[in-house]
């Protein structure tokens, strides 16, 4: 089976670098996975991405060496299978609140006798390999998320569950569970940035990475040095909208000059 390259990155101390898809193009999804990115997130909660559209943002990322992830809009069992069957090596799944929504979660990625999966791996088994059902369920991740003020509450419970690999934490719904105001990035010494360090502490104390998505490189960073095993910056709608409306400042700034190293890279 094809080896998991975010296990991989983890087992040698490195961190991954994660991109997130929102935009439902596979040629978009494309363009992301040949930019570097250890592992592509096919973002199908809030992103404009269903289950018909994140398949071919998956066979878009087959393209690279990229990791496929797939956040999943709900803790159903259903789209988490139909997720990791069309080739997902990684599920995200949000608002995990307590140890049972945990349980629920990691055994439906994981086939018996660890969970209750059914066995279908109609695009899995092209990308991961005809022996893929012997091996996904020490190959694919859960990363449970870790959100709101009660999941932060029983950390340890959540993330001392069986089976499971990772948290990833939302900051804009934890911020808005922990103060009433969403946002991302959060300063030291805020109650938003003391909770990233509770449950980062969490994670370490019971043996799973820790994910958290940012709003910037810099913060990223930051979340590298702390500790973090994968960071996520933005997204690609967010990325495109940044850089668009750089440029177009940059155009009604004036200069007259074309930056040298724009219409180097630039194929067109």
């Amino acid at each position: 089976m094809r080896a998991n390259g975010l296990r991989d990155l983890w087992q040698s101390g490195e961190a991954a670098i994660n991109g997130w898809l929102a935009i439902p193009s596979s040629f978009s999804a494309e363009v992301m996975a040949h930019a570097g990115w250890n592992s592509l997130t096919v973002d199908m909660q809030h992103g404009c991405v269903d289950y018909q559209t994140a398949v071919t943002l998956l066979q878009a990322i087959s393209t690279t060496p990229t990791v496929p992830l797939v956040r999943v809009p709900w803790n159903d069992p259903g789209i988490i299978m139909k997720s990791l069957d069309a080739g997902a090596y990684g599920v995200i799944c949000p608002m995990v609140n307590s140890r049972a929504d945990a349980e629920r979660f990691v055994q439906a990625c994981r086939y018996p006798p660890q969970g209750y999966r059914s066995s279908g791996p109609i695009r899995a088994s092209l990308y991961g390999g005809s022996d893929y059902q012997l091996h996904a369920n020490q190959t694919v991740l859960a990363f449970a998320m870790i959100e709101t003020k009660e999941a932060l509450e029983r950390a340890d419970e959540i993330l001392s569950t069986p089976g499971l690999d990772a948290v990833y934490i939302g900051p804009a719904d934890l911020s808005f569970s922990l103060t009433g105001r969403f946002g991302f990035d959060h300063a030291e010494g805020t109650v938003q940035f003391q909770a990233v360090e509770r449950i980062l502490a969490a994670a370490k104390r019971n043996g799973v990475a820790a994910g958290i998505h940012t709003g910037s490189p810099n913060y990223a960073a930051k979340m590298i040095a702390l500790g973090f095993n994968l960071v996520t910056i933005n997204s690609d709608a967010k990325l495109l909208d940044a850089a668009a409306r750089a440029a177009v400042a940059q155009a009604r700034a004036g200069g007259g000059e074309v930056s040298a190293t724009v219409s180097a890279s630039s194929p067109y």
